[in-house]
């Protein structure tokens, strides 16, 4: 080939070739993972920037396994901006219930048709297939601990939930939380893998595995 030929061939910039093998990484990371390591808590690293804090492994299947006992079998849970409890739920049981991720990040789309592309600035843009009060339960952890991320958060729980809910937020939230979907904090204390500053709690609507009411 003369140096004229490649003179044109046609050269990748340096952001689309970064792009481009980033691209070929996630894929080379999903064909990696087999069906069991796919739903382990931490194969998404956090991103602090979203506000992202997974829970520890024990928190994880103590929300999962509670909301297990409250759908029952063939039962519907919404994870909102929850991923872990929705990790945890999948580890345990792939057929005995339908359970839908929602999440801004989209790196877990890699759970293909159950997740749902979620911004809680915009609370009720949500696809057509997922119809009003369709869900037994909704688990959700507001990312951010303000009254505006909560307001508009619960908009989307209220919408989801045919009547269960089941909230981790801040301490700090306690009155907002029981003034926008009724819910009353529980003795459960939840647990991150990593420490953080502000102390959190699980609060629910219902008579609860969580000892609810302190």
């Amino acid at each position: 080939m003369s140096d004229l030929e490649d003179d044109e061939t046609p050269q990748l910039s340096a952001y689309a070739l970064a792009a481009l093998q980033e691209f070929y990484a996630e894929q080379k990371q999903q064909i990696d993972l087999d069906e069991d390591d796919k739903y382990n808590i931490g194969i998404i690293e956090e991103n602090w920037q979203l506000s992202q804090f997974w829970y520890s492994q024990e928190t994880a299947l103590r929300l999962a396994q509670e909301a297990i006992a409250a759908v029952g079998e063939g039962g519907r849970i919404a994870c909102v901006s929850a991923p872990s409890v929705y990790q945890k739920l999948r580890e345990l049981c792939r057929e005995n219930f339908t359970v839908y991720i929602f999440e801004y990040d989209k790196r877990f789309a890699m759970y293909g048709e159950e997740f749902i592309f979620y911004d809680y600035n915009n609370p009720l843009d949500l696809p057509e297939r997922i119809a009003a009060h369709s869900f037994d339960i909704v688990i959700a952890d507001p990312p951010y601990l303000s009254e505006e991320c909560l307001r508009k958060t619960s908009e989307t729980i209220k919408y989801l939930t045919r009547g269960k809910i089941l909230l981790c937020t801040g301490a700090i939230m306690e009155e907002q939380a029981a003034e926008l979907l009724g819910v009353k904090m529980c003795t459960f204390v939840p647990k991150h893998t990593r420490n953080l500053a502000n102390e959190f709690r699980c609060y629910v609507n219902y008579d609860s595995g969580l000892d609810c009411g302190i």
